[in-house]
């Protein structure tokens, strides 16, 4: 599965990698590290091949004063690029070695991911297939759980979400007080009812003693899962988390691959895991990410990027919530569609972006 996929003899050949940065409104403003924001910062990345196949991913920026630098690190790496057969085994190996010294993390990791992407991409269109079927799967729906920022009408945009058909919806806390905590999950509870599920996100923002303290206040609440209540990298905070409340700790969206999944296995750092495939590795970090939830048998749900999350998903054993956002809607062709709470894969080929 990491190398040459079956039925492509040859291999594609590079020829460019573009990208373009863009600012697309949100329906929802959401909480970044800066403020609420109106506008979703996307850098699009298309890889186009000498065979005229063109395989295409976005990457998300988190603030627009970053999308410049990530846009023109696509084009540096694309020009490495350039006349390499199209096998991500081996794109990888080029990126890698050319970044040693630099590391695979922070805007180079996530470069080298959304090329991944946009390459498999690529390889699934050029053999007619869905990027799910590609990696051996089904494509099928899941339940897709919608994201809110930490904003004043965060009871309202709740409310709403449930009344648009999610069955699933996550919110972000972190107030002054933990008592403001509890009075905002139980204010959203009240608006969306009981038979909508509801998470909660501290985006890491407390220590490890506030973060058991305040997991525990929420442990009647009844909610799916805590996520990233303390600093992501540290495994045996968030374990000693994990050991101490009752409700489940959910982890993963800002590990860089699967050496820290394993690690964060190894220590059960969580009780669940998700994957952002941007910063996983792309469709091949994820897999093999994937493959080491699936021998400890822990959940796996996915954080943004919905569009290929949802094949990543189909190709996981132990696939559990896709988080869906409204951010590409106003750019892509045509956006999945939320039906009875769950949402599917594209059937067109690759990702389904446009």
């Amino acid at each position: 599965m990491m190398g040459e996929p079956a039925g492509l003899n040859p291999p594609l050949t590079i020829r460019r990698v573009r990208a373009r940065a863009v600012l697309p409104p949100l329906a929802h403003p959401h909480e970044m590290a800066g403020g609420a924001t109106g506008s979703a910062p996307l850098v699009l990345i298309d890889l186009l091949t000498e065979e005229g196949v063109t395989g295409s991913s976005y990457l998300f920026g988190f603030a627009p004063f970053a999308l410049q630098p990530m846009a023109q690190l696509v084009m540096n790496m694309g020009a490495m690029l350039v006349g390499h057969a199209l096998v991500p085994e081996e794109i990888a190996r080029t990126l890698r070695s050319s970044f040693r010294f630099i590391g695979p993390q922070g805007l180079i990791g996530m470069v080298m991911s959304g090329i991944d992407m946009a390459a498999w991409d690529a390889l699934a269109k050029s053999v007619d297939l869905p990027l799910a079927r590609l990696l051996g799967a089904s494509p099928r729906p899941f339940p897709a759980y919608f994201s809110l920022g930490r904003t004043e009408r965060v009871v309202a945009d709740a409310e709403e979400a449930a009344a648009a058909g999610y069955r699933a919806i996550k919110v972000k806390i972190g107030y002054p007080d933990v008592r403001q905590d509890v009075e905002t999950v139980r204010a959203i509870r009240g608006a969306i009812g009981d038979d909508v599920s509801l998470m909660v996100d501290y985006n890491q923002a407390l220590s490890v003693p506030e973060a058991i303290i305040r997991a525990r206040a929420l442990d009647d609440e009844g909610l799916i899962w805590i996520e990233e209540p303390t600093a992501a990298d540290d495994v045996e905070g968030n374990a000693r988390v994990t050991r101490e409340t009752r409700t489940p700790i959910q982890l993963g969206e800002n590990w860089w691959g699967a050496r820290e999944t394993a690690q964060a296995l190894a220590a059960t750092a969580s009780d669940y895991i998700m994957f952002n495939a941007m910063k996983i590795g792309g469709v091949s970090g994820w897999l093999r990410a994937a493959a080491l939830a699936a021998t400890a048998g822990v959940p796996v749900s996915s954080h943004i990027a919905p569009e290929i999350s949802a094949h990543l998903l189909a190709a996981t054993p132990t696939a559990h919530w896709l988080e869906y956002h409204e951010w590409t809607n106003s750019i892509v062709q045509e956006s999945l569609r939320l039906q009875d709470g769950q949402v599917a894969p594209a059937m067109a080929p690759g990702i389904g972006l446009a």
